[in-house]
């Protein structure tokens, strides 16, 4: 599934590196991952920058991707991705059984795994984290497209559940193995269950020990993870403490790294070649650039279509053609990105390759603008419409990419249109999201599964408070292509589809697509040990381990 979020370090440093981010100490606790060269022993504490504190620990209501990070090391799905392969692999279920037709699942559940509270996982559980997404009173409306195929879960005996389709879906499968599990005693009273904002519980390899808001998460190891005792997870999940901190601001955590205050941290482009100079740099921290197979996410300034100023598409793509995102990745990114040329990844074989991208045209888009009817009647330096000015505003919530809202601000001015920059809070700017009270957004989406469905975003059906489709983008073509690609099981035959969904998304020009990463930059503590640089398709955090201090 894909998870918003906002364009922290353009998101693709962090997500290509699977959202992970960094952290920190808090206020009367021990210092912890003071470096090497302190003389002080320190305790096994990952030390990660989250970039922004999530909105709710909630797993059931919670959408951006900070949310998910927690989730990530706290609750468990039936089954995980094998890091090299993308293949199933056993997780809370030990096996599963497809019937003849591909229209069941059946998944055993493994014997002897508990919550980390020491109840036991039941089949119950399974069936109630099921149906808890079809239930109204738990607003769990961004996960519905995914399980809309799913018509039951349902207990056929004390340690099977089976996940009955309604309908052909290729993804079936994948939104059941992946289906994460939660403790329907912790989250069973709906009206209790959706207020748990600030906790969580869960049966995977962590446990919530300390939530300090503004601050930092701290998760523990969880002595009671049934991954200890399965030979599959060894080598995984080697930190006894990990700890986020929420720093937004790039320089701050490049001074930790330096300290030693933090152990990881995703670096964007400029980072990477301009802030990594020099001690300590290459001696008790090192910066990496790896490639590898994961999903890429990609930043955008996406547009607000029930606004009339954005309704038509000449408008939209001579907005895109003002973006001079060629100078943006020279000046900022270094030549590291590609330039984005539609709703996902270009690298995913989903993408159309012959979709390039809206180059900077100035001249180009004043001739659209006109022919839309945008002209400086006053000749006061602002287009005008119908006695209205082209002035909007941008939201956006990182300090550190204003530098690029600035110069698409410029641009613009150029061009005629006033764009206003509002730099909000996460929460703030979600806020205004869900409500759909935004003329423009910048924000990020991670790259989701290699197997994606663009249902979730692009699809009519996704409009509405708490959906993803929050600019409000709508294209029936668009929706009868997503509905039919749904329906295909032949990889091979589901390409051209998404292909042509891909085209037609490009063509609307919903959001200004900024970019794609071609490469996973991150820092390194040398406490640090991995097993290699990367997998196929993670960098691989899980598998990382400290050395002793």
């Amino acid at each position: 599934m894909k998870q918003r979020q906002v364009l922290s370090k353009f998101v693709f440093a962090s997500l290509a590196a699977l959202a992970i981010g960094g952290m920190l100490v808090v206020g009367g606790c021990k210092k912890e991952g003071a470096s090497s060269d302190s003389g002080g022993k320190t305790e096994a504490a990952f030390l990660y920058n989250l970039n922004v504190e999530p909105t709710t620990l909630n797993p059931i209501t919670g959408t951006d991707a900070y949310n998910q990070t927690i989730q990530n090391y706290v609750l468990d799905s039936l089954m995980t991705r094998n890091p090299d392969t993308y293949e199933w692999e056993p997780a809370l279920a030990s096996a599963v059984e497809t019937s003849k037709d591909g229209k069941s699942f059946t998944f055993t559940l493994r014997e002897g795994a508990v919550w980390s509270d020491g109840q036991p996982i039941t089949v119950d559980d399974v069936k109630f984290s099921f149906d808890v997404i079809n239930d109204p009173t738990y607003n769990a409306a961004h996960l519905r497209p995914y399980y809309e195929g799913i018509a039951s879960a349902e207990i056929v005996a004390p340690n099977k559940v089976k996940f009955t389709t309604k309908n052909l879906y290729f993804g079936n499968f994948n939104v059941v193995a992946g289906l994460t599990i939660l403790p329907k005693h912790f989250y069973g009273n709906a009206e209790e269950g959706k207020k748990k904002n600030k906790t969580i519980l869960g049966s995977g390899p962590y446990v919530l020990e300390r939530y300090d808001q503004g601050q930092a998460i701290i998760l523990a190891k969880n002595p009671k993870w049934w991954g200890l005792q399965d030979p599959a997870r060894k080598g995984s999940y080697n930190f006894e403490r990990i700890r986020m901190r929420f720093d937004k601001e790039e320089n701050l955590a490049l001074e930790r790294l330096k300290k030693g205050e933090l152990d990881y941290d995703g670096l964007t482009p400029e980072a990477f070649v301009k802030k990594t100079e020099g001690a300590p740099w290459g001696e008790r921290v090192f910066k990496k650039k790896v490639e590898n197979s994961a999903p890429k996410a990609y930043g955008y300034i996406g547009w607000n279509m029930r606004k009339d100023l954005f309704k038509n598409k000449d408008v939209r793509r001579a907005l895109a053609h003002l973006m001079n995102r060629e100078e943006m990745n020279q000046k900022f990114r270094y030549g590291m990105s590609l330039p984005a040329t539609g709703p996902w990844y270009q690298q995913s074989v989903y993408a159309d390759p012959s979709v390039k991208p809206i180059n900077f045209d100035p001249k180009h888009a004043s001739e659209m603008l006109a022919k839309a009817g945008w002209i400086d009647g006053d000749k006061d330096g602002v287009l005008e419409k119908d006695g209205k000015k082209f002035e909007f505003t941008l939201f956006f919530a990182n300090k550190d990419n204003e530098k690029y809202y600035i110069l698409y601000q410029e641009d613009l001015k150029k061009a005629g249109i006033k764009m206003n920059l509002q730099l909000l809070e996460w929460n703030a700017l979600l806020k205004n999201v869900d409500e759909a009270k935004f003329d423009a957004i910048a924000m990020g989406w991670g790259g989701g599964s290699v197997d994606h469905d663009p249902k979730q975003i692009w699809h009519s059906a996704s409009i509405g408070t708490g959906g993803s489709n929050f600019i409000g983008y709508k294209n029936a073509k668009v929706d009868t292509l997503i509905d039919k690609a749904r329906t295909e099981l032949d990889k091979k035959k589901r390409i051209p589809l998404y292909r042509e969904i891909y085209r037609e998304i490009a063509a609307d020009a919903p959001y200004v697509f900024m970019f794609n990463d071609k490469f996973a930059l991150y820092a390194v503590n040398k406490r640090i040990q991995q097993p290699k640089e990367t997998f196929l398709y993670t960098v691989g955090h899980d598998y990382w381990s400290m050395t002793a201090q």
